[in-house]
């Protein structure tokens, strides 16, 4: 179909056109006019990311997308519709009671029959960069929807701390029980360290282990000590036993056997001037070689005498050795007993030095969690109240008359373009050929068609002497 015939069709079938385009407008017209005015108010609420200042949380962790879709989801949804029921306290009224017994014959719950009702005038929009939702709400009557909208960015608002309040008391609840159970094994470590403390006679953390420590030291090093001085007696002893004592250092610093060594040097010398002088026989002799023997005598019986104090004091070091050694013994075993004790203490006062560990921990997340479930600020405030509009949102009139001559003419054209192929008719040349694949010689002039022939004048006839032929005919 060439625009040509577009056009003829048009121009023959001008009134159905003109007829379905009218009936579309019209109707269009009509039915706006007839539909009630619908109001839409539109709150907002804009979503806090700034940490908490009890429990130092962000909120979601920042404007992620998927954080935002779960507050559009909560506000969309039943509990927050239900919340919208109860803050107006519309179940109460008597002529929203008589609608939902009327509706659905009493069966059900009218706050949920309610909540039903408001989520299908209700439409929230979530800000594609920032974090502020708008709450829209549409009614026939602008102050009821403005109220509504209100309602619900309110409710949404209650929903959202009550969403972090009630699992903060939970976990409160929770705490506090453990907190009690862990006070009680608290108190029962410290019953056992006072127990232990009582019948060990000991307290941990005194000095006594220290006192009795550094007296363990001491007598180690009088043992060391007498050691030493037992070895040195032992040897000087074995010295004096052996013959040898006049050459210990004990009997050449003593007076009295220097003093008889002086003696017997001079009676010596004496000795040896009689003798020579006077024989061997002469009684002088004889009594000097006896003082000389009597002076040898003092002189052994003071060495032994010096050497028997050595053996002595050998015998006192031994028995003062032997003395130390018992109280160095009795000095270790007492203290590895006040260590085994001092130990067992410690292991009790690790028990309570946990339990008090874990009692200050739970105590602290239960003063937490309790704050938490107290707090009163929620991270959803109120960004702007929604106001009875002035202007309805719908019915559009003249949106919906233009989209209505628009969709009209094209349902006109549809209908026009219908009924021609329903009955198809010959309204030019092109449809002749179209029709009977014949050329056209010419062209007779309409009836009452006057013509007008002379210079600078074309008649019909000479306007078209020859048409085209069909494709079919010239490819034959």
């Amino acid at each position: 179909m060439t625009f040509g015939q577009f056009l003829s069709i048009l121009r023959a079938r001008w009134w159905v056109v003109a007829l379905v385009l009218g009936l579309t407008v019209a109707t269009t017209l009509v039915v706006s006019l007839l539909l009630p005015r619908q109001y839409t108010a539109t709150a907002s609420v804009v979503v806090d990311f700034k940490p908490d200042p009890v429990s130092a949380f962000a909120f979601g962790g920042g404007a992620s997308p998927a954080y935002m879709a779960t507050q559009v989801d909560i506000v969309r949804s039943e509990r927050v519709a239900q919340r919208v029921v109860r803050n107006l306290k519309l179940n109460e009224n008597p002529q929203v009671r008589q609608e939902w017994l009327d509706e659905t014959g009493g069966e059900g719950n009218i706050e949920v029959w309610l909540a039903s009702v408001f989520q299908k005038q209700m439409d929230v929009v979530p800000s594609r960069e920032s974090s502020v939702i708008a709450i829209s709400y549409k009614a026939p009557d602008p102050r009821f929807a403005a109220g509504l909208a209100n309602a619900f960015a309110q409710a949404y608002i209650d929903t959202a701390l009550e969403l972090r309040t009630d699992p903060a008391r939970l976990y409160s609840t929770f705490f506090e029980n453990r907190a009690k159970e862990a006070r009680e094994t608290l108190e029962q470590a410290q019953s056992k360290v006072s127990a232990f403390q009582k019948q060990a006679g000991i307290i941990a953390t005194d000095e006594r282990l220290d006192v009795e420590t550094a007296r363990l030291n001491e007598l180690s090093s009088q043992a060391t000590m007498m050691q030493a001085l037992l070895a040195e007696s032992a040897s000087r002893q074995a010295q004096a036993q052996s013959g040898q004592g006049d050459r210990m250092q004990e009997v050449l610093n003593n007076a009295n056997v220097s003093q008889l060594k002086a003696d017997i040097s001079r009676a010596e010398a004496q000795l040896q001037q009689l003798t020579t002088r006077l024989g061997d026989k002469h009684p002088q002799v004889v009594e000097a070689k006896a003082s000389l023997a009597e002076l040898r005598s003092r002189l052994d019986a003071e060495t032994r005498k010096v050497t028997g104090s050595v053996t002595v004091s050998a015998n006192i070091n031994r028995q003062r050795l032997a003395e130390v050694q018992r109280a160095l013994q009795a000095q270790r075993d007492k203290v590895l007993k006040m260590k085994a004790v001092r130990d067992e203490g410690l292991v009790l006062l690790r028990d309570v030095e946990n339990a008090q560990r874990s009692y200050d921990a739970l105590l602290q997340r239960f003063t937490q969690t309790n704050l938490e479930g107290q707090t009163t600020q929620s991270n959803i405030n109120l960004l702007t109240q929604a106001t009875p509009p002035l202007e309805p949102s719908s019915p559009r009139i003249v949106l919906n008359t233009l989209l209505s001559i628009f969709l009209g003419t094209l349902l006109a054209v549809g209908t026009a373009l219908l009924l021609e192929l329903m009955d198809r008719r010959v309204r030019n040349v092109d449809d002749v050929v179209e029709a009977l694949g014949l050329p056209v010689l010419g062209l007779m002039p309409k009836p009452g068609t006057q013509l007008q022939l002379g210079a600078g004048r074309i008649s019909p006839m000479q306007q078209r002497l020859m048409a085209p032929l069909p494709q079919s005919t010239q490819g034959a």
